[in-house]
């Protein structure tokens, strides 16, 4: 199954502890859930022009939100952590 690069990295994760590790070459993304480490690591480097070392993924549990008398659950979804090799840098982290 061939999936494009867009279709598998979905959105940065913007948090405080996701710019503090930038500087470490560490970056997060929201991922596609049921896509590999091999083609999360493929679609950074072929979207962002980096080399990478290594992909770490997490399963992200819905929490519990209210809204008045409404209650629900939000979205279960994929964290991956990536590591760049030394020197390399997303710039679209930086101009953020």
């Amino acid at each position: 199954m061939n999936r494009e690069p867009q279709d598998i990295i979905l959105a940065p994760v913007v948090s405080e502890k996701a710019y503090a590790e930038n500087n470490l070459g560490k970056y997060r993304f929201r991922v596609l859930a049921g896509a590999s480490k091999i083609e999360i690591k493929q679609a950074v480097e072929k979207l962002f022009k980096v080399k990478v070392v290594s992909v770490n993924t997490q399963k992200v549990r819905g929490k519990f939100k209210r809204l008045g008398r409404s209650s629900g659950m939000t979205s279960d979804w994929r964290k991956a952590i990536v590591t760049l090799a030394a020197g390399e840098t997303i710039d679209f982290f930086e101009k953020v």
